[in-house]
């Protein structure tokens, strides 16, 4: 093997191919070969404008490809865990999208098939590589803004075309799993480990069925987190860390660009105004391209991805137990 890994994308996903194909051709241990689609046309009009030498019309056909070491799964939520099982099956890594599975009950099936083909895969949570994220958990972890009480944060965003899957809630579609599964990532990630008990509450589009609005509270031991989503809401997004000595604000926490600079908030101070407060400013970088090269690096070194399925379980015990919440109107334990 190479000191690239070649990677097939299953699908033409917006995020694939406006997103993640362009990012990973700029890697140093990355590059896409292959695209397939279901409409052979459309597999072809993608490869010919992101300059991808083989284009397919079905899946199974890039699976096939002896050519192609690891798969991007971006296809719609509730394919995430059925063609993920069939790209371990026929021998290559498998980097999918998050929500990397419907439930807890379907993430099992994929961590067997994993544990029986001894492919690398992971959930894309591309946040869990970039600087920004990287120096906020450094700065919590060395004590920096003191003992951790709490992690607020808001993800929000306005779409309602019928059309769109993530207003489909037969195909996993709604605000927390689309997005509410990225505050409950960042205060494992932050904190280090699983909450003991949540609560969520729920509002549901009346026409879709889907969570438009989601507000949920994670018991950990050390703190509590607590998030609002939204996918009928004016675009917004925010993580704030408070600690007993100070405070830690990340600005674009999720969609960070990758043309322009990235800042985190830290005051050590309490001035409500601001006065005290410093800023530390990271260099433009594309946290796709730095999540596609440290799953490269994965497979060729042997190591774990940056989310292993180990901490997808986590992520997606929560989020069972948040609909659970909702549901029942108390507390439940992931």
């Amino acid at each position: 093997m190479s000191n690239k890994i070649r990677w097939g994308v299953l699908g033409a996903a917006k995020i694939a191919v406006t997103k993640v194909i362009p990012a990973m051709q700029v890697g140093e241990f990355s590059e896409v070969v292959a695209i397939a689609s279901r409409d052979a046309s459309k597999a072809r009009e993608n490869a010919d404008k992101l300059g991808i030498a083989r284009a397919y019309g079905s899946y199974e056909e890039l699976l096939r490809d002896p050519d192609v070491d690891a798969v991007y799964n971006p296809l719609p939520n509730h394919l995430h865990v059925p063609w993920s099982i069939k790209a371990a099956e026929a021998g290559k890594h498998c980097l999918c999208e998050k929500p990397i599975a419907l439930n807890v009950a379907e993430l099992k099936t994929l961590i067997e098939v994993q544990e029986r083909t001894r492919v690398v895969m992971g959930e894309a949570f591309m946040v869990r590589s970039h600087p920004q994220w990287l120096r906020t958990r450094e700065l919590v972890r060395s004590g920096s803004i003191g003992e951790v009480h709490a992690i607020t944060g808001v993800f929000s965003y306005f779409n309602r075309d019928p059309k769109n899957v993530r207003n489909n809630a037969e195909w996993g579609g709604g605000a927390l799993m689309d997005i509410g599964c990225y505050p409950v990532q960042i205060a494992r990630f932050i904190l280090g480990e699983e909450p003991c008990r949540v609560s969520a509450f729920i509002d549901r589009d009346p026409e879709f069925g889907i969570d438009r609005l989601t507000s949920g509270l994670l018991e950990f031991k050390s703190a509590h987190a607590i998030f609002t989503c939204s996918t009928q809401a004016i675009a917004r997004q925010r993580i704030e860390i408070l600690g007993e000595k100070g405070r830690i604000e990340v600005e674009i926490p999720f969609n960070a660009q990758p043309d322009r600079p990235t800042r985190i908030f830290i005051d050590r101070t309490g001035d409500l105004f601001g006065a005290g407060q410093k800023t530390e400013q990271f260099p433009v970088c594309n946290q796709y391209t730095l999540q596609g090269d440290a799953f490269s690096q994965a497979i060729l070194s042997g190591g774990e991805p940056p989310t292993p399925l180990s901490d997808s379980m986590g992520n997606m015990a929560a989020i069972d137990a948040l609909f659970e919440s909702a549901r029942s109107g108390k507390a439940e334990k992931p």
